[in-house]
């Protein structure tokens, strides 16, 4: 049996007055690839920002490795082992590849080593040199994993790392997924693209209205097709 990683109790978060999420339950364990779904607004994105102590307040119950860490700040979060990758990506546009690579600390042992790094990603080595700017979007959402790699972060939270990309590229990704999976990371991932999330989960999360609406196994997906239809559109 896996120890579990992550386990949220009765999660509520708030942007100022505005209440986004309604009591969610979950838990990911050690290893495990685990998706959210949801239409845009359901809450997963503020989900991934409550468990890292970016929204305005929260409250319940949020356990990295049974250590509680709902009233922590945001770098101590990280130190747990947690790497979060927001949509913007966030890279630095005036450093180079390798430039950005190297800015985050290591937070916690064990962090990719860059020879490592590029064994994976081959394109940031090829690129290493170029400016922020000149990657594509595919080379820019690589190297903003990656550098979550170096800091030695354990399970990492990926927020539409699909969206907007060419399909080679999504294939690209989808095999990244794979790789850090046989690493023994765990990942839990937002995502409105279903083709690419169906055949990497092996938990899925449907949110509506900020709480969790439906999970069911990577053994149950096809049966849950047509509520999937009903929830998301797909």
């Amino acid at each position: 049996m896996s120890a579990t990683f992550l386990e949220i109790r009765d999660l509520h978060a708030w942007y100022g007055e505005s209440h986004v999420l309604h009591g969610v339950n979950f838990d990911v364990q050690e290893g495990e690839v685990v998706t959210l779904l949801g239409r845009n607004g359901a809450g997963r994105t503020s989900t991934m920002r409550a468990i890292m102590g970016l929204t305005g307040s929260r409250k319940g119950s949020i356990k990295v490795h049974g250590k509680e860490t709902i009233h922590a700040s945001t770098h101590s979060i990280a130190r747990l082992g947690i790497g979060y990758c927001p949509e913007e990506r966030g890279i630095f546009s005036s450093l180079s590849t390798e430039e950005n690579l190297m800015l985050p600390p290591e937070l916690t042992p064990g962090g990719m080593g860059i020879d490592e790094i590029y064994t994976m990603f081959p394109n940031l080595k090829e690129r290493a040199h170029s400016q922020g700017t000149r990657l594509s979007g595919g080379e820019q959402q690589m190297l903003a994993v990656a550098r979550i790699l170096r800091t030695g972060a354990r399970l990492l939270l990926l927020d539409e790392i699909s969206e907007g990309l060419a399909p080679v590229i999504v294939q690209k990704l989808a095999e990244m997924v794979r790789m850090l999976r046989t690493k023994g990371y765990t990942i839990v991932m937002v995502e409105q693209n279903f083709r690419f999330a169906a055949p990497l989960a092996d938990r899925f999360l449907v949110m509506e209205h900020g709480e969790i609406a439906q999970h069911f196994t990577q053994a149950e997906l096809p049966g849950r097709l047509a509520q999937l239809h009903e929830y998301l559109g797909v």
